[in-house]
């Protein structure tokens, strides 16, 4: 027996609300940045080797490039506030304000009670790429990464290099401390280079092939001091399969760029929500 209303079509005829308008949001100065990071030096680099991840530090008003120098790969980064790591990359409120996937000219917003920018894109070379005929785009904050957990779930495997457990190793060998501690400071990520989307019939999340080649860069501008992992999938360019050694790989670049003393001038790091946190009590 069909369960059809007679006014279905009417109902998914109704247009949708976007439920947070971001008219009103803090703009953030791009122009300046730009002007800024023209003349800007480079301070410092490291590599995040394929199927493992690396740590870095950025202070506020430094620029971070990350880019695939050898060979197409995606990456999964977890962002920090670098003097208390209770403050963290929310990729839920970002999805919500940006959108699933994010470009230059938005922001990496931070969890409560301080909901503020941790970062803002001021470059994207794969910004051209749009939203594809599969619904697929690219720099998501939808997936959550690769882990062992629903590795575990879903195949039996004890598999130690999904992107989970890299951030938890990078973390960890960053902190000093043991993975058992690290652990619950990873969140979910920022999936760099990586084009995703939700099928149109199931609505499942999906992989595919990403767009990204040896030219191309994603680019942030620090707007606190931040602590930064970010894994080199072992799904490489995610065009088959991860959380396995199957796909071919490749290792990430992160750089650090310094402006030059006075070319930030105006910008001030942003404070923390002013919501007074009384919850109605």
């Amino acid at each position: 027996m069909s369960n059809i209303p007679t006014d279905a079509d009417a109902r998914r005829a109704i247009p949708p609300v976007v439920c947070y308008p971001v008219e009103t949001l803090p703009k953030r100065d791009l122009a300046l940045y730009q002007r800024a990071r023209a003349t800007a030096k480079k301070v410092g680099e490291v590599i995040a080797p394929p199927r493992d991840a690396a740590s870095f530090t950025a202070r506020a008003g430094q620029f971070v490039r990350i880019s695939a120098p050898s060979g197409p790969q995606v990456g999964d980064l977890n962002l920090w506030n670098a003097n208390d790591l209770t403050e963290r990359f929310y990729s839920g409120k970002t999805r919500a304000l940006h959108g699933t996937h994010v470009t230059t000219g938005e922001s990496l917003w931070s969890t409560f009670p301080n909901l503020r920018p941790m970062v803002t894109i001021t470059a994207d070379t794969l910004d051209w790429y749009g939203i594809d005929e599969f619904g697929g785009s690219v720099h998501d904050v939808i997936g959550t990464r690769c882990d062992p957990y629903t590795g575990h779930l879903l195949s039996g495997s004890h598999y130690h290099h999904c992107c989970h457990s890299n951030l938890t190793r990078a973390l960890a060998n960053h902190l000093g401390c043991s993975t058992q501690e690290a652990e619950p400071h990873v969140h979910d990520v920022l999936n760099v280079f990586m084009c995703t989307g939700f099928t149109r019939d199931t609505g499942q999340y999906f992989m595919k092939s990403s767009p990204v080649r040896e030219s191309d860069y994603f680019e942030f501008f620090a707007e606190i001091d931040i602590l930064g992992a970010l894994s080199a999938c072992p799904g490489g360019d995610c065009s088959t399969s991860h959380s396995s050694d199957a796909a071919q790989c490749f290792p990430l670049l992160i750089e650090v760029f310094e402006p030059e003393e006075g070319t930030l001038k105006g910008w001030e790091p942003p404070e923390p929500n002013a919501y007074d946190g009384s919850h109605g009590r």
